[in-house]
């Protein structure tokens, strides 16, 4: 595994764009409406991937099966998130929503105890899973938020859930099929794309208010934080492996809160601050592996 300045250059890039995520989101909904958002971020997403798989001469998915299953993830890995985010961030703030985007990997442990992928559920684990989700609630706080913002951030959650769900899906059915990446990637956005389109009659033909700096969040969102985002994880897994790469995913929620703080001036709250650590925390005990799983691993990487 390389981690050289090269290596861990590209995670923080990788970092950067994914936890400002959140904060193109918020800067895009001043002039676009939730749905409208969702459509351009996808489509200029898959846009840059299809000239990048143009690039690499890696053709589309062909078949029903593989086009039927790209379909399904495409809603709940894109569609459906992209969507629920824009939603809740009408009310929530992007530091808050890239934190709670944080529980998604409790989301897939607990969707891997459902179909069986994950056995043996050790107490460390299952402490983090409670741990995480506590820290949900503190963050939360469902005995302070009611109305718009507390819905809000149920959607954010929602959104976290079906990241899970679609992680998991692709997992077992588009991953090991061979196809190559970067032309998976490129067929599911598209397609995430065409799902969003059908949603446009609902919010989707409001007004738009195009000022500077809306075409530039959307921009921004679309290629660098949809397209590029994508393509990078792909080449952090291929070069890097799976675990490196997960390792974003602890740096997201502190990208997206210092964004929003520095940036949109939204206020850091003590107790926001304790909830993502408290998240954080239990995210990491979850993925922590027994020292023997770690041994064998090590010993069956290539030297």
């Amino acid at each position: 595994m390389n981690s050289g300045p090269r290596a861990w250059a590209r995670l923080g890039v990788l970092a950067l764009l994914w936890g400002s995520t959140f904060l193109w989101i918020k800067l895009a909904l001043a002039g676009l409406s939730p749905v409208q958002v969702t459509l351009a971020r996808c489509a200029l997403g898959s846009l840059m991937l299809l000239v990048l798989a143009l690039k690499a001469r890696a053709p589309l998915p062909r078949g029903r099966a593989v086009r039927r299953h790209l379909l399904v993830a495409a809603f709940f890995c894109n569609a459906l998130p992209f969507a629920l985010f824009s939603l809740g961030e009408q009310t929530v703030g992007s530091g808050m929503a890239g934190v709670l985007n944080a529980t998604t990997p409790l989301w897939s442990l607990l969707i891997g105890l459902a179909i069986g992928t994950e056995r043996g559920l050790r107490p460390v684990r299952l402490g983090g899973l409670l741990l995480g989700f506590a820290g949900t609630v503190v963050i939360f706080s469902p005995w302070q938020q009611t109305g718009p913002v507390g819905w809000g951030a149920l959607a954010i959650l929602a959104a976290a859930a079906s990241y899970a769900v679609g992680f998991a899906y692709m997992g077992r059915n588009l991953v090991a099929t061979g196809i190559p990446t970067i032309a998976l990637s490129s067929a599911q956005l598209v397609a995430a794309t065409a799902l969003t389109a059908l949603t446009l009659p609902a919010g989707g033909l409001a007004p738009v208010h195009l000022a500077p700096e809306t075409l530039l969040a959307v921009g921004v969102l679309g290629i660098f934080a949809t397209g590029i985002t994508f393509h990078l994880t792909y080449r952090i897994i291929a070069d890097e492996g799976a675990t490196n790469a997960a390792t974003v995913g602890y740096l997201l929620p502190v990208v997206s809160v210092l964004l929003g703080a520095v940036v949109l001036h939204e206020p850091l709250s003590l107790r926001i601050a304790v909830g993502m650590a408290v998240v954080l925390t239990g995210v990491a005990m979850t993925r922590r592996r027994p020292r023997r799983a770690l041994g064998t691993l090590r010993a069956s990487a290539p030297a």
